[in-house]
């Protein structure tokens, strides 16, 4: 999500606030155990779901659930929602201004149109290596390209520290009744003006 919304490319993390349920889910397990299992006795913090509210310097909100141990179907939650158009993933479909009800299943022409060239150029050794739909091989396969041709790495150590400031930071904001904290600039403003990385243009 961070990628789709050019974080750190003119956009930033701002701050959060993060909310947890009551925590049964965990306890509930435990308590089946076989009677002298010492697990029967382990007590949680966490709530069953945490759900965390990221605001952007440019006014976007980004939405995080975790979930660890709640039955539910499978879903990755994954939705990206604009003015005028909503794409949600697993399965993928998307909504667009001005289209009759319901979602749009057929994505083939927008791929051919709007396809990002390196999956284009990937699809079908990365189909066939498998892992997450082919995402696996082309994720690896940019990294190693990156690093034999000497080209800078798609994700920088201030991408991964703003992404990882995400947990302690929801954790900071529950014990504190879900009061807003604000996530550090780790490029010290250079998330202003830094262009995006060359695979998230395209």
């Amino acid at each position: 999500m961070a990628q789709y919304l050019g974080i750190h490319a003119g956009d930033k993390f701002d701050y959060l606030v993060s909310m947890s349920s009551a925590e049964q889910a965990l306890s509930r397990r435990c308590a089946a155990l076989p009677a002298g299992n010492p697990r029967r006795a382990e007590r949680f913090a966490c709530g069953d779901l945490n759900t965390s509210l990221i605001k952007t310097a440019l006014g976007r909100t980004i939405m995080v659930q975790f979930s660890l141990v709640q039955s539910r179907p499978y879903s990755r939650i994954n939705l990206l929602a604009g003015t005028t158009g909503t794409f949600c993933d697993y399965p993928p479909r998307l909504h667009l201004d001005g289209q009759p009800e319901g979602w749009i299943t057929d994505l083939q022409p927008y791929h051919q149109r709007y396809g990002h060239p390196l999956w284009k150029k990937l699809n079908a050794q990365a189909q066939q290596s498998g892992g997450h739909g082919g995402m696996d091989y082309v994720m690896n396969w940019r990294l190693i390209e990156c690093l034999r041709q000497g080209l800078p790495l798609d994700l920088t150590v201030y991408d991964a520290a703003a992404w990882s400031s995400i947990v302690p930071l929801s954790i900071a904001s529950v014990s504190k009744g879900s009061a807003p904290m604000a996530v550090p600039d780790f490029t010290r403003g250079a998330w202003e003006h830094q262009p995006a990385s060359a695979l998230a243009a395209g």
